[in-house]
């Protein structure tokens, strides 16, 4: 089956992700580093989300080795407007975050977590979840607290809900040291949704 007949067959997927991501895989032992780019870049031209979605995890391969490839996930794949597009977004980001290292990434993660755009912010806070699952945090769960902690008042509903979600997988191995970190916070409005999300791990209430 050619590369055609394989994007014809991802289209037709109208739920999940694992075909595209497993076409993606193909497609990157297939292809030299130098032709991975020029087929990423074709490929995110597609009007198909799906064939979209395949360019994305290419940019994801390539975004450790590449810094164009890290550019065009923050800069272009962030304003996609389809919701499954960004949720590869967030996949990439964090195998860019795996490929480089965690600790090596920190400057990188805090960047998108602080960016202009409203699906970066999201990406980095999504894409790490359960941030304490990757060796660096598991061993410095207060860095990924405090990192994710710059989310607390973001303006986008999107962007806090993501925050205390992912806070909220922290509390169930480190309950004491989020909840240190969010006796620390206002009671902004959006401060206190942020909080109602982390706060419903139960076990959290008998420590407060």
């Amino acid at each position: 089956m050619d590369i055609s007949e394989q994007l014809a067959e991802v289209v037709k997927v109208s739920n999940g992700f694992k075909p595209m991501k497993g076409l993606a895989d193909r497609l990157a032992n297939q292809h030299t580093d130098k032709e991975l780019p020029v087929l990423a870049h074709k490929l995110f031209e597609s009007t198909d989300y799906q064939i979209r979605m395949v360019a994305v995890f290419l940019f994801g391969k390539l975004a450790a080795k590449d810094a164009n490839s890290l550019s065009f996930l923050q800069e272009i794949v962030a304003k996609d407007e389809n919701w499954r597009v960004q949720e590869i977004l967030a996949m990439a980001f964090d195998n860019f975050c795996k490929d480089t290292g965690y600790e090596e990434s920190l400057a990188t993660i805090k960047s998108w977590l602080t960016a202009e755009d409203l699906h970066t912010r999201r990406a980095a806070s999504e894409g790490l979840r359960i941030w304490t699952r990757r060796l660096y945090f598991k061993e410095n769960p207060e860095v990924a607290i405090h990192l994710l902690a710059l989310l607390k008042n973001d303006y986008s509903e999107y962007v806090r809900k993501s925050c205390g979600n992912a806070l909220r997988d922290i509390s169930k191995k480190f309950p004491e040291k989020v909840l240190h970190e969010i006796s620390k916070w206002g009671t902004s409005k959006n401060e206190s949704q942020v909080k109602k999300l982390i706060l419903k791990n139960k076990k959290l209430l008998t420590l407060d």
